[in-house]
């Protein structure tokens, strides 16, 4: 453990960030699965939770206003997510006899660096971008702000959303972030918090072309595009 805003909190390990992928790993392809209307349903209820857990998450950030903005966050995304489809995909012309679409898939597992500050907010920012297009989730907490990620994690949990979807660590990011950049089983980094250790981070990052994002805190389906992959397929016409 080591010692945060007066607590004493669980500082994970190297392991416990590998066990957090490997999790991931196992929840996203059924999480993938569900309807895109499932999972907006299930996100709205993750706004549910964190409002009956409103007064204890304002104890944990900078107040009320912070929890109220986190939740229009997720309510906001949850929103999009039977509308990414025909927002970020698309029938394509082409010359020929063929269809051809353009279909937005999940990127697979998300490690995700959140930032010092805001403690709730700087990690709800680029967790529900990347948990409503399908993508499991492994986020490394404020190092020197964890309580509120904890308390988040607790509203996740009580949710409706599958295990292992969302994963959160806290400890010390200069430790766990490398893990995670070097991971072959990881597909995106959102290195948002990783003051500092940016270039390292990409670095490692490329090693298996593994897609590096930065979120920049505004709403927008194209935060969501960050952590998605574009397929485009062909068919014939008439058959």
């Amino acid at each position: 453990t080591y010692e945060a805003e007066g607590q004493n909190v669980a500082r994970a390990s190297r392991k416990d960030a590998r066990d957090a992928v490997q999790a991931a790993r196992a929840a996203q392809p059924g999480w993938a699965a569900a309807t895109p209307y499932n999972r907006g349903q299930v996100l709205y209820r993750l706004a549910e939770m964190m409002e009956a857990r409103a007064a204890d998450l304002a104890a944990v950030c900078s107040g009320r206003d912070e929890v109220e903005a986190a939740i229009d966050r997720v309510v906001w995304y949850a929103g999009w997510a039977d509308k990414l489809t025909q927002v970020l995909g698309g029938a394509n012309p082409v010359a020929g006899p063929y269809f051809n679409f353009t279909i937005p898939e999940p990127t697979g597992v998300v490690a995700i660096l959140a930032p010092d500050e805001p403690a709730l907010a700087g990690l709800v920012a680029p967790l529900v971008p990347a948990v409503v297009g399908g993508n499991a989730v492994v986020a490394v907490a404020s190092e020197t702000h964890p309580l509120a990620a904890i308390e988040l994690a607790e509203a996740v949990a009580t949710s409706d959303l599958p295990g292992g979807v969302v994963n959160v660590l806290t400890g010390n990011t200069g430790e766990l972030a490398p893990v995670l950049a070097a991971h072959m089983d990881v597909n995106a980094i959102d290195i948002t918090g990783a003051d500092g250790l940016r270039a390292e981070l990409e670095r490692a990052a490329a090693e298996n072309v593994k897609r590096v994002v930065r979120s920049d805190g505004e709403r927008s389906p194209w935060e969501i595009a960050k952590f998605l992959e574009l397929k485009t397929v062909w068919h014939p016409i008439g058959t």
